[in-house]
């Protein structure tokens, strides 16, 4: 499948992605992405959260791909259940947020990860109803890397090693990800 003939969700974690963030990049380059919008980015509901992303399948015109970055990951994957059958073709998920290790995760912008969250966690452990790709670092804060590999096994993702790129996020280098462009253009390519 080409990036053409879907629609890109692009779903941002916790506080959104900046505009030199690689979501940010990708929804400028890419045609059909555009950005899942969540009310409240720093209050997080996951109920809310999940309504967007089930809104904006809904309101998708071609077979949906969605590319979810650390909260948005796990909002994604509990959204997986809601979401019409059929419409998503795939997840490339990167930098999963571990919502039930949240009390592990180092304080951001003075923000208690753990208060902050309420909800998010347990994480699902069932096998996604779509293709998934995801995409860890080896030293991410957020998610420890046999977290991760967990993860991918209880959701039938295909886990991809980053090696140690932190979050992948801009604190992190991580504005262009030209690695991360590469492997997208892979997974799509496998969806059809």
């Amino acid at each position: 499948m080409r990036a053409a003939e879907a629609d890109i969700l692009i779903v941002p974690g916790w506080s959104g992605s900046e505009d030199d963030h690689w979501q940010s990049r990708w929804q400028r380059n890419l045609k059909t992405a555009r950005r899942v919008e969540q009310e409240d980015w720093f209050e997080p509901s996951l109920d809310a959260w999940i309504e967007r992303i089930k809104a904006a399948v809904e309101a998708a015109r071609r077979p949906v791909v969605l590319v979810a970055h650390s909260l948005g990951a796990a909002t994604t994957v509990h959204a997986a259940s809601r979401l019409p059958a059929g419409k998503v073709a795939g997840a490339f998920l990167v930098a999963p947020a571990d919502v039930d290790n949240a009390d592990k995760w180092p304080v951001t912008r003075g923000y208690d990860p753990v208060k902050s969250l309420k909800g998010f966690a347990p994480l699902p452990r069932e096998p996604l109803p779509f293709p998934a790709m995801l995409v860890a670092s080896s030293n991410d804060p957020y998610c420890a890397f046999a977290r991760a590999c967990e993860l991918s096994a209880f959701w039938g993702a295909h886990l991809i090693e980053a090696g140690e790129c932190g979050h992948i996020n801009v604190t992190s280098g991580h504005g262009p990800w030209p690695e991360g462009t590469l492997r997208f253009g892979l997974f799509m390519k496998g969806l059809g």
